[in-house]
């Protein structure tokens, strides 16, 4: 039963070093930093977090071969497991928003699979060369330093059975992003046929002791993106099931019935509260002992 935190990237540095030593101290197990579209790259702040801890787990969710090379993604996950010291995962998506880039047309999952073949590679060493449909590696190249690690873990964040089915080949974590639907666990469970691989649920998160004012904000947070997220979920939720949301014992209830349902983390979203700060104290102090307690 994991419980993260997920952060948007476009905060101050001494910020992310204020979290995440917070969490660190409180036993949260991981954070994951967002990696959108026009935000600062999420590998800066997960950089700062890595030299202020020593436990926690770090990784981007997520990084995508169509706005950033597989050697570059390979480059950024080997240097962040070595500032962590071993403790870095790396979240890898088919993108979103990229229509804006003109980057729609011929969105498959060969770039996915074949991304995650030339960062292990990288990562293991192997100078074979790669020879695929969208990328090539020549044969001879690699690395010229050594990485922390020859294999760092791997989540693919994704709601489609394709992808799903995809990651339960090759990662080991799937993250559903944008829900906190119960029903839709097991779905994806059926849809990665494996039940090796463990499933990651996240949404937008607003923790207050006014459980109403949490609700309102974080209806508000959601209501950007829900026509297109309440698409993807052939379970027909409520409005309500995107978010979680109300007092700790309310929050950490729901978050409970996530974990019921086969889910291995929830990752609690921004804004976390009403505001940040407060939020993350929130979900360290009362709802974390609630769920572990």
């Amino acid at each position: 039963m994991e419980v993260g935190l997920g952060l948007q990237s476009d905060r101050r540095p001494e910020e992310y070093v204020s979290i995440v030593r917070r969490a660190e101290a409180a036993g949260i197990d991981a954070i994951s930093v967002f990696h959108d579209l026009l935000y600062p790259p999420a590998i800066a702040p997960l950089l700062v977090m890595a030299r202020s801890s020593e436990r926690i787990r770090l990784g981007p969710a997520a990084l995508n071969p169509y706005t950033l090379h597989p050697v570059e993604i390979a480059g950024q996950i080997a240097a962040l497991d070595l500032a962590s010291r071993g403790r870095a995962y790396l979240g890898l998506v088919q993108g979103a928003w990229l229509d804006r880039l003109g980057l729609e047309e011929g969105r498959d999952l060969v770039a996915l699979r074949e991304a995650v073949e030339i960062v292990r590679r990288l990562l293991a060493g192997d100078r074979a060369g790669f020879a695929g449909e969208r990328f090539t590696l020549a044969p001879g190249a690699g690395f010229e330093y050594e990485p922390f690690r020859r294999e760092v873990p791997l989540m693919i964040g994704t709601w489609g059975a394709r992808t799903a089915a995809l990651a339960g080949e090759l990662a080991q974590e799937v993250k559903i992003g944008g829900t906190a639907n119960p029903a839709m666990v097991p779905v994806l469970r059926e849809r990665i046929g494996n039940d090796d691989v463990g499933i990651v649920v996240g949404a937008v998160t607003v923790v207050d002791e006014d459980g109403d004012a949490a609700r309102e904000r974080a209806r508000a947070e959601v209501a950007m993106y829900l026509d297109v997220v309440a698409k993807l979920d052939p379970t027909k939720p409520s409005p309500d099931a995107f978010f979680f949301a109300g007092t700790p014992e309310e929050v950490a209830a729901h978050a409970r019935r996530m974990f019921e349902a086969g889910a291995k983390r929830v990752e609690f979203g921004k804004p976390q509260g009403l505001t940040t700060e407060r939020g993350v104290e929130l979900i360290c102090e009362r709802v974390l002992p609630l769920l572990r307690g």
